[in-house]
């Protein structure tokens, strides 16, 4: 899990935040760039097709690796295919075409989601949900460090002058196409979970019922009103980090940190306590239930960007950086680990790929459609009005923790009673 977790995590900077850092040194406007950052909604719709992950085979592939693993080999040869592409590209000259491939490694990255998805929750029971998201997320969280501190640092190291090299920016992505090697050398290596008998289906009417309609219809028959609430908490939860993500890079260049800070920061502090922000999420989650960790890891999501207004007050200040990422990113890890054991718990094994897809693309698509206007907000009010706005629109997302929490003391009393 701690290498197919590094697998999921890799794609996802090298078509947002690494890509705006690239797009920017280019000489790309900022508000150009927050629109780019809609290719991501790709993640936000992966429920549509999460039904075919779940019952479609590959030919030849799923024979030979079963369901779960044949997707997961498919879908990282698409993000290569993608990262080779927009190794070949420079966006001062052609920036359609690389968004085209960034458009292909999302595709196959939101594919490999759906699939590790539901390759991790048939794997274990409930119980050790949480212990394997922890370690996914390290994983996880590694594969970010590499594909933002990493290709900020290969970058440095291929520059042949102090302007802007294109092909120092290709070089690095061609090391990222190489390092989805980890996942598909997993894949490969690791055992398929056992097989979960679904009902056959007697023609084309039923199997597009069961194939569509079963996996959503039962979560909301489980939970029946209480599902409105939840699927509100996972529309919002992790939107002050999603939207304040998207323009991080672009204030790390407009501040004048060069890619070697950047990259030094991030590897060690930020390495240091995102490891450290998972482990905690993990433990505090398995001592004190899901829903007290998933509000301390709000609160503690929302503070992050309040650090981050307070150095964009500070200039080019190396020692404040070292600070705000490595609160940043403790604070990420454990609102994360929280978060995925929560999504976990929701979903029913039998469509563990199609809901848990459901989930995780409803927790992308108000806060990925949002970031889009992230260059526009701060070409017009600044950085430090902007992290702290992003800091204030994560407190609904306390008020809808407060509600699950309320409900489920409720729900039990009266079951007591009962």
């Amino acid at each position: 899990m701690l290498f197919l977790g590094f697998s999921a995590g890799l794609p996802l900077l090298l078509i947002l935040g690494t890509l705006s850092f690239w797009l920017r040194e280019a000489g790309i406007d900022r508000s150009t760039i927050g629109y780019l950052t809609w290719v991501g909604l790709i993640y936000a719709f992966k429920w549509m097709w999460a039904p075919l992950v779940d019952r479609l085979q590959i030919p030849l592939l799923t024979k030979l690796l079963g369901r779960r693993r044949s997707w997961l080999l498919f879908a990282q040869a698409l993000i290569i295919l993608g990262l080779v592409g927009m190794s070949t590209l420079d966006p001062k000259i052609a920036l359609n075409s690389i968004v085209w491939c960034a458009l292909l490694v999302a595709f196959g990255s939101a594919t490999q989601d759906i699939a590790l998805d539901a390759f991790r929750i048939e794997s274990a029971n409930s119980d050790h949900q949480a212990a394997l998201a922890a370690t996914y997320q390290t994983g996880y969280r590694l594969a970010l460090i590499w594909s933002g501190a990493g290709v900020l640092w290969l970058a440095a190291r291929a520059e042949t002058g102090s302007t802007y090299d294109a092909a120092a920016w290709q070089f690095a992505y061609l090391c990222m196409a190489a390092s989805i090697s980890v996942g598909v050398i997993t894949t490969l290596l690791s055992k398929e979970p056992v097989k979960i008998d679904l009902p056959k289906a007697r023609n084309v009417k039923a199997w597009l019922h069961q194939t569509l309609a079963e996996p959503f219809a039962e979560f909301l028959t489980r939970y029946r009103w209480h599902a409105v609430l939840i699927l509100s908490l996972i529309a919002i939860y992790r939107i002050s980090d999603v939207v304040m993500g998207i323009m991080a890079n672009p204030f790390y260049v407009d501040m004048g940190y060069t890619k070697d800070e950047v990259a030094a920061v991030s590897k060690v502090f930020g390495v240091v306590m995102t490891l450290v922000g998972a482990f905690i999420g993990g433990v505090l989650t398995l001592r004190f239930g899901v829903l007290r960790i998933l509000f301390v890891g709000a609160i503690l999501s929302a503070a992050s960007n309040l650090l981050f207004a307070w150095l964009a007050t500070q200039g080019h200040d190396l020692h404040g950086l070292i600070w705000v990422i490595s609160a940043d990113n403790l604070s990420s890890g454990i609102a994360s680990a929280a978060f995925i054991a929560f999504l976990s718990a929701l979903t029913n094994i039998r469509y563990s790929a199609t809901q848990y897809a459901l989930f995780s693309s409803m927790m992308l698509l108000l806060p990925k459609w949002l970031a889009g206007f992230s260059g526009v907000f701060v070409d017009h009010f600044g950085y430090q009005t902007f992290f702290f706005g992003t800091a204030i629109i994560g407190v609904p997302v306390l008020l809808l923790i407060w509600a699950t929490i309320h409900f489920q003391v409720v729900q039990i009393n009266k079951d007591e009673s009962d």
